[in-house]
């Protein structure tokens, strides 16, 4: 349960800290009949942002395109066990596994057959089935509605926080 409000509070942090998207938005103004360009920055626009995010020289999240992956999903069998990052797996929260990429890693991961995404943290390694790329909780698999399909190409996006940004998942 707490890493389902842990990733409901990094979603909604990263929805406050920009949308997502470059705030830095191009208007065009005319004056005397010619066109000029202006940036408005989040501050400008009024765009609410977390304390934290104030503290940043800018306060939107970065989107890097990492092309598509395979991508299936697992669950039941591991549900309570522990990951290859020391927490507990929880079926139901917004995790993936990756052989390569850093615990902690947010992406964007969308289905291009329905255009549903979610966003997910990197705690477990694997997939180690040739020809997969990601391991997707059960949870997530609900979320892009790929349960049945069992294995489908993902749009991947990694999400790169303008701070530094790591929970503790130790327990208390």
């Amino acid at each position: 349960m707490r890493y389902l409000f842990l990733n409901i509070f990094m979603f909604l942090y990263m929805v406050t800290a920009g949308n997502f998207i470059d705030t830095k938005e191009t208007n065009t103004e005319t004056e005397n009949g010619v066109k000029t360009e202006t940036e408005v920055t989040a501050a400008e626009a009024n765009i609410a942002a977390t304390p934290a995010a104030t503290e940043t020289e800018t306060s939107s999240a970065k989107m890097v395109e990492m092309g598509t992956m395979t991508a299936s999903w697992y669950g039941p069998g591991f549900h309570g066990r522990t990951t290859a990052n020391g927490e507990v797996y929880d079926q139901m929260a917004l995790t993936a596994a990756h052989k390569d990429l850093p615990f902690g890693t947010m992406l964007l991961v969308t289905n291009p057959r329905n255009g549903r995404s979610a966003f997910v943290r990197i705690n477990d390694r694997g997939p180690y089935i040739d020809g997969r790329d990601l391991d997707l909780s059960q949870g997530t698999a609900a979320a892009l509605k790929m349960i049945k399909r069992g294995v489908i190409e993902v749009k991947v996006e990694e999400v790169i926080l303008p701070i530094k940004f790591s929970p503790s998942l130790s327990s208390r």
